[in-house]
């Protein structure tokens, strides 16, 4: 599980990511940055899975999952950037299929390249 200290929560929070409208976009995750950040606060992730991708909340969960923990071995490796305030991941239906270890290698493409 994720700590405390990295999750992004409030929907005011979520808003204020989207409109800075910086993304990216791979293998089916796209990535929003939120502004730069000065102080050395931890960047806080959000994950977002839409009903559209799946109706059925167990595998938009499992997707959720999946991209938790990736992060988290990412930060663990210290592969992430601390370069935003807050980062958010969208998953696309192309995830369904997937496993843990794509998700892992575009993950981590998505955070080198920003």
């Amino acid at each position: 599980m994720l700590p405390k200290e990295y999750r992004l929560k409030k929907r005011s929070a979520f808003s204020a990511t989207y409109k800075i409208n910086n993304s990216y976009h791979k293998g089916g995750i796209t990535l929003f940055c939120g502004k730069r950040k000065d102080t050395e606060t931890p960047t806080k992730v959000g994950f977002v899975v839409s009903k559209k991708i799946h109706k059925r909340a167990v595998k938009r969960n499992r997707i959720k999952r999946l991209m938790r923990e990736a992060y988290r071995h990412l930060i663990k490796e210290e592969k992430t950037t601390t370069k935003y305030i807050s980062l958010i991941f969208v998953a696309s239906s192309k995830l369904l299929e997937t496993d843990y270890n794509y998700t892992r290698k575009i993950m981590q493409l998505l955070v080198e390249k920003i």
